[in-house]
């Protein structure tokens, strides 16, 4: 977070770090130039001490940045703690540089002293060089070090030369920044800036930016002049509040029905069975001379890119594969020009994700973006976008963005299957019309809350849970055996129902419980069959089922009922309960639910 203007900056780089700690809270620092030098006040260990730390030693000044880390390189410790400095010059810094260890050894072979374990210290280090070499104003001087420079980063810079400056740029890792009244804000993240404007700019990778109470100027690195729009955001600041729940998780899970009927909103045709997006740049021609899709996605989107790929095969017909983008940009995939890689990150800037975007590129690929944020990275590099309009999602473990990329997704389906004539008019109209009402049953699960409260009391002391699905029901065990481990730190496997029996089934024993995914769909019977198998074994079955469902009470200990519906909109409502207990578990637990250990929201490292 960076500020220059006319206020005090301290407290408002202060509090637009609050809205970013979701990224990082293992350490956190302020630089502040009060006209004359530069004060940095830095903790371990969560904001609040920040705050604490800065009432007792309070700074003036009207230019400042600010950081909250989540460590890559070095120990979460003070000393490691941002900003980072060398001789006039202060940093922060968010991403990896991956040339850091050799630029360490030639800075040290020229007597530099490093004073912290991060690869953020040579970017001052390297700042401080070219000023001392001459390279002036500190704009220069920013856009002369970072040609050393190889990785990613988003970075903000102060000067005690420059009292009224801050200079940013980025490559691979988002910056935005804020154009204010007779003031200039940046951040990671749009959440914030917007107590303080709408109207942002999105830097791109590349771009180094020289920010000053009256305006913004931008080049390249390589010092090519360059204009970035100004956008206008309407998310409101009480987006990204809690509204009066305990977490920002539980809130966020509670916006389900909500987000998803802003994510239909203006793509639905009930009547023609059909689905408006011109954003995304498929053509119908382009949908026809698609022979493979390709997902590349990490971690929550990957289980819903799996979805996905079931939807693009049913209903568009298309072969379809789902590759974990960590994995592609080292495997050396093939890709061709008519395959659609579809690239589905939360944030829109997922550094392996991105990779893989690359990858793809580079192959001929078309790309197709599912985000959530506005012109982040991924979109911007793909040829269209289907923004998922899940508004700020703050908690780390994510709940309304996943639900709204599965609508996203199967929306994306139709529009393939309408294109390419392998889904008829009246099942599009059967699909969409069950999409359309999926909110409505939405606040119908969410209303059964407390029973789902019930339920996580029994696996508080839990070392492990087995989560099992079938077909559309596998991705959302797998996610629900994700959400479990990420907040209540307990070990739980998600696993297709089908391999129990080919290694999982050797845990079974009344000590286990199993949370099974098992909706009257079209793989029930078989689900029904491996529950008896978990039964027989004295398996502690928790069921997630459809009302009216009677054959199910012989077989489970405890269920939790959703409304009936057609398959294909199945994992929409089978996942809210699943979401309902982690966070409940958690909760018992005593947990930090919304800032769980060793997670950070938006992952720009690999």
């Amino acid at each position: 977070m960076g500020y220059v203007g006319t206020r005090h900056a301290a407290p408002i780089i202060v509090d637009g770090l609050r809205k970013l700690e979701y990224r990082g809270y293992d350490s956190a620092g302020v630089a502040i130039h009060d006209g004359q030098s530069i004060e940095i006040v830095r903790t371990l260990g969560k904001l609040a001490r920040l705050g604490d730390a800065l009432e007792k030693r309070p700074l003036a000044g009207s230019t400042g940045i600010g950081h909250t880390r989540w460590a890559t390189h070095g120990r979460p410790s003070e000393a490691n703690a941002h900003p980072h400095s060398a001789g006039p010059v202060a940093v922060v810094h968010n991403g990896i540089i991956e040339n850091h260890v050799a630029v360490r050894q030639e800075l040290e072979v020229d007597g530099v002293k490093f004073l912290s374990d991060t690869d953020t210290e040579i970017v001052a280090h390297l700042i401080h060089r070219e000023l001392s070499r001459g390279k002036k104003p500190l704009f220069s001087a920013v856009q002369a070090a970072l040609r050393h420079v190889v990785g990613a980063y988003a970075i903000a810079v102060v000067s005690r030369e420059e009292p009224d400056v801050v200079v940013v740029a980025r490559h691979g890792s988002p910056l935005v920044v804020g154009l204010g009244e007779g003031e200039m804000l940046c951040g990671s993240d749009i959440p914030a800036l917007l107590a303080h404007t709408r109207s942002m700019i999105f830097l791109e990778d590349g771009d180094v930016a020289e920010l000053r109470a009256s305006g913004v100027r931008c080049e390249t690195v390589s010092g090519e002049v360059v204009t970035r729009k100004a956008k206008h955001i309407d998310w409101s600041p009480v987006q990204a509040e809690r509204g009066g729940y305990k977490h920002f998780m539980r809130k966020e899970i509670h916006e389900q029905p909500e987000v998803v009927e802003a994510t239909l909103r203006g793509r639905i045709d009930l009547a023609e069975g059909d689905v408006y997006a011109a954003e995304m740049g498929v053509t119908p021609e382009v949908a026809q001379s698609i022979r493979r899709v390709y997902f590349v996605a990490c971690g929550t989107s990957h289980h819903a890119a799996i979805a996905g790929r079931y939807w693009m095969e049913q209903l568009a017909k298309v072969p379809s594969v789902v590759e974990l983008a960590s994995e592609v940009r080292y495997r050396e995939p093939l890709f061709y020009p008519d395959d659609l890689v579809i690239a589905v990150s939360q944030s829109g800037e997922t550094a392996d994700t991105l990779a893989a975007v690359k990858a793809a590129k580079a192959g001929g690929a078309r790309i197709l973006a599912v985000a959530n944020v506005l012109d982040s990275a991924i979109p911007r590099m793909a040829d269209g976008a289907l923004y998922t309009h899940a508004g700020p999602e703050i908690g780390v473990a994510s709940t309304k963005c996943f639900t709204t990329q599965l609508a996203a997704l199967l929306l994306l389906a139709v529009y393939m299957g309408r294109r390419r004539s392998t889904l008829p008019q009246e099942r599009a109209q059967k699909v969409l019309q069950a999409l359309w009402e999926i909110p409505s049953h939405q606040r119908e699960v969410l209303g059964d809350a407390d029973y789902v409260h019930a339920i996580a009391k029994k696996l508080v002391h839990a070392k492990d849970v087995l989560f099992l699905g079938r077909g559309l029901g596998f991705p959302i065990a797998l996610e629900g055996a994700l959400k479990l481990k990420e907040i209540s730190y307990a070990h739980a496997e998600g696993y297709a129902a089908g391999e129990m029996k080919h290694g999982p089934i050797a845990l079974i024993d009344e000590q286990l419980p199993v949370v099974a995914v098992c909706p009257r769909d079209a793989q029930y019977e078989k689900m029904h069959s491996n529950l008896q198998e978990v039964r027989a074994r004295e398996g502690q079955v928790i069921a997630i089922a459809t009302k009216g469902d009677e054959a199910m009470l012989e077989l489970a200990q405890h269920i939790v009922w959703i409304p009936k519906a057609p398959d294909e909109v199945m994992p929409l409502l089978t996942v809210l309960p699943l979401q309902l207990i982690a966070y409940f578990v958690a909760n018992l637990k005593g947990n930090d639910v919304d800032q769980p250990r060793n997670l950070a929201k938006t992952v720009t490292v690999e």
